[in-house]
């Protein structure tokens, strides 16, 4: 056999997502693609109208009497717990029973034989209301003496009043940062189809199909092992589909039970962008000293956090805020505080980055605080504050950071960019230029990975080899476009050293995979390439066994080769081979299982090593802005990002594209507004501005650090790539700032909110025109 015949599609390979032909030629089937049975009911939302208030009367009679109307449920029709708290807490019931708490809030569904006659319907319900004060932002919200939503975190370190009583310098601030909307190509949408006894089988877009599981069965009453919760692939979820499809997914389900017949139910974008949570806004309060040379001393942090009315993923997506506050950066001395506020608006939820973008921002808003008052290019102070050796790697939560290469990192990309001339450059054309002015930032991101919750740090998968060589693949992630099902395959045609095109990938299924986490914290490959592997290996060890036997050789002498298995000096073909396994009665079938190793944490004391490693990113962004309007544009964006040993090259690019084009957007044009009766008006592509093709750097290059490999046992020592890099984006953010900035001659930071929208640009350009 030839030495360099290899394999098609195996590890660390560029290889086409699985369904990237069906995406683009619209044959990827979805839920709503999933044939209707005879008989097929729909349910829509009939939702609030007021913030905040009790419920007077809920007239219903002129909904029932609607056309096509089958029946209506309420709080009442729950047959189980009238719940679907992610975390348990009993404070986010499906339908209220006597208060409700924000605008665009579920009171019930309409079950018609037909969506729009379902949704016209919902129009007719009578309801009275007695209205209370709301609160809307979490500041309006401590105002007001509202409660957190869950209890807040503290991370300490060091002294901290000392170090910043007795630094060289000390600045305080507040800076706003903005929400987002995930605007997932496919909305929220569940299919559920009743089964004899208490069976049900609910098809819908969710990324953690076992909560799915449970919460239905906690709505119907039922044990778990009645609900089965199904995912092919989803158009899109960035956390949008973690918690949220609960609702959908239990409306459905009671539906299905109560009236015996197939319901579906499809919000339409507006009440999609209502009735669901967001990323969550954060009012920052911060307190930082540091010395002449624009070393950090001490930070105190205050991080508030509109949660919504009720506590969903609040509490972890606040910690994470803290877990990041520091970034890149070391802080000898560190205080930080979540306040995660209750407002009478949607409960927020989980957002790619899970809170820990919002802590990035604070830290490096912090870094050109620092820069601006001493008139240093603000990464000097960024490299000056990086982790380092022994004594300047411990976080504040008390991890030591043992897998540091952002001096290589930064170094590479600051040369790869000649980031030291264009700066020189930028700082000419402004003092020459009265009108358009640029700014140009270069800014890291170290990001940890694992699950919080650590329980949640652990995967099953399921491997079967059929007798004619074929291979079938389940596990408990969830495809969402990410290429997951890709990554998994290719880790299991390296296993067994066998192309691509031999491995069935199938849907997600409680089925097959019980008690999943969801695909979420970027672990979904971490998690379930290592559960695939370990059921591969399982097969291979009863493989190799058999073959030592039967062919009378050791162990070390049954070699899987491509699409071949060489057993001292016979050869087979993987096919053939697999046969004779299957005569011999070898099992043929295998459950992996894999829970990540060394990580613990104690929320109580704030203290452990929540996180396995962290990977890490820089991005270089200059941008032009116009002093008149306010408006700018991205003239070049250069990333340089670590994925480890990459397992897909090609898909990972595409995840850091992706991603950086989402920060960017989060921190430029997509602003959530509410009018002041709590009602969100930003609630459809009319009104919610997510970036276009043309918003893209006019010059955009990706790299990965090939050189960069996992020093911990991750799966073929690759990193994960899902969250970190859209923490990225922030460099126009700061590229934005020096703009700005160079208006007032960079004496002042312009403490730019986000999203810095043309209209908060232009803002902050007049302050400094004007300062008075």
């Amino acid at each position: 056999m030839k030495d360099n015949v290899t394999i098609k599609g195996g590890a660390h390979t560029d290889h086409a997502h699985d369904s990237a032909i069906k995406h683009v030629t619209g044959r990827a089937d979805y839920t709503d693609d999933i044939t209707e049975p005879v008989g097929t009911l729909h349910a829509y939302l009939g939702c609030s109208t007021v913030a905040h208030a009790r419920i007077e009367k809920l007239d219903l009679s002129a909904v029932r009497a609607a056309p096509g109307v089958i029946g209506v449920l309420t709080a009442d029709d729950v047959p189980g717990v009238n719940d679907i708290s992610p975390t348990g807490r009993d404070d986010e019931p499906i339908f209220p029973t006597d208060k409700v708490e924000f605008h665009g809030q579920p009171l019930f569904a309409v079950i018609a034989e037909s969506r729009d006659m379902a949704r016209r319907a919902a129009e007719r319900a009578e309801v009275s209301y007695d209205t209370m004060p709301h609160a809307l932002d979490p500041v309006a919200a401590q105002q007001a003496g509202y409660p957190h939503v869950t209890d807040p975190l503290k991370l300490e370190r060091g002294d901290v009043a000392t170090g910043l009583s007795t630094a060289e310098h000390r600045i305080q601030g507040r800076i706003t940062v903005g929400g987002q909307d995930h605007m997932y190509l496919e909305g929220q949408i569940a299919f559920a189809m009743p089964g004899e006894d208490d069976d049900v089988i609910v098809h819908c877009s969710t990324q953690h199909p076992s909560e799915a599981q449970h919460m239905v069965a906690h709505a119907l009453g039922v044990p778990s092992n009645a609900v089965t919760v199904n995912v092919r692939r989803m158009g899109g979820g960035f956390g949008g589909k973690e918690s949220q499809m609960n609702l959908f997914c239990a409306v459905a389900a009671i539906a299905a039970k109560k009236w015996n017949r197939a319901v579906k139910i499809r919000p339409d974008r507006d009440q999609d962008m209502t009735a669901t949570g967001k990323r969550h806004d954060f009012v920052i309060d911060y307190d930082v000293a540091f010395d002449d040379e624009g070393r950090i001393q001490a930070v105190d942090g205050s991080f508030a956090a509109r949660c919504g009315f009720s506590s969903d993923l609040s509490g972890p997506v606040t910690d994470r805020a803290l877990f990041h506050a520091d970034n890149a950066y070391f802080y000898p001395h560190v205080r930080l505080v979540s306040h995660p506020m209750k407002t009478n608006t949607v409960s927020n939820t989980a957002f790619r980055g899970f809170g820990g973008p919002q802590g990035v921002v604070a830290a490096e808003r912090m870094i050109e605080e620092i820069a601006y008052a001493l008139d240093k290019d603000p990464l000097e102070i960024r490299k000056a504050n990086f982790y380092g050796a022994d004594g300047r790697d411990v976080t504040p939560y008390h991890q030591q950071v043992e897998d540091n290469i952002l001096d290589r990192l930064i170094g590479e990309l600051e040369t790869a960019t000649d980031y030291q001339a264009r700066r020189k450059a930028v700082l000419a054309f402004n003092a020459a230029s009265p009108v358009i002015r640029k700014g140009i930032a270069l800014t890291p991101v170290k990001f940890g990975i694992s699950f919080t919750a650590t329980w949640y740090n652990q995967a099953g998968a399921l491997i079967h080899i059929y007798n004619d060589g074929s291979i079938h693949l389940n596990h408990g992630g969830t495809e969402m476009g990410q290429g997951l099902n890709t990554k998994v395959a290719q880790v299991v045609a390296e296993a067994f050293q066998v192309d691509f095109d031999r491995i069935k990938i199938t849907k997600t299924t409680t089925e097959k995979v019980p008690n999943t986490s969801a695909t979420a914290a970027s672990s979904g490959t971490d998690l379930n390439g290592m559960a695939a592997l370990d059921g591969c290996e399982q097969i291979k060890a009863r493989l190799i066994e058999f073959a030592a036997a039967k062919w009378d050789v050791a162990p070390d002498q049954v070699l899987f080769l491509p699409n071949m298995v060489q057993i001292g000096d016979t050869s087979l073909s993987f096919d053939a081979f697999i046969k004779e396994a299957y005569m011999a009665r070898v099992q043929l079938s295998a459950a992996g299982f894999y829970k990540t190793p060394k990580i613990h944490w104690d929320r109580t004391t704030g203290k452990g090593r929540p996180f396995y490693y962290y990977a890490y990113g820089a991005a270089c962004s200059e941008v032009s802005i116009d002093t008149l309007t306010g408006e700018y544009r991205v003239d070049r964006t250069d990333i340089l990002h670590d994925v480890g040993k990459s397992l897909n090259p090609i898909l990972d690019k595409g995840q850091v594209e992706g991603a950086f084009i989402q920060g960017m957007g989060w921190l430029t044009s997509e602003e959530l507004w509410w009018d002041g009766d709590g009602r969100l008006r930003t609630h459809a592509p009319s009104t919610y501005k997510i970036p276009l093709a043309s918003d893209r750097p006019r010059i955009f290059n990706v790299s990965l650090a090939d050189w960069s490999e996992n020093k911990e046992r991750s799966i073929k020592r690759s990193k994960a790539v899902g969250e970190p890099p859209f923490m990225l984006g922030i460099s126009v953010l700061e590229a934005l700032s020096m703009a700005v900035a160079s208006v007032g001659d960079y004496k002042t930071c312009p403490r730019l909110d986000t999203p810095a929208t043309p209209e908060r640009v232009l803002m902050a350009v007049q302050r400094l025109k004007d300062p008075s």
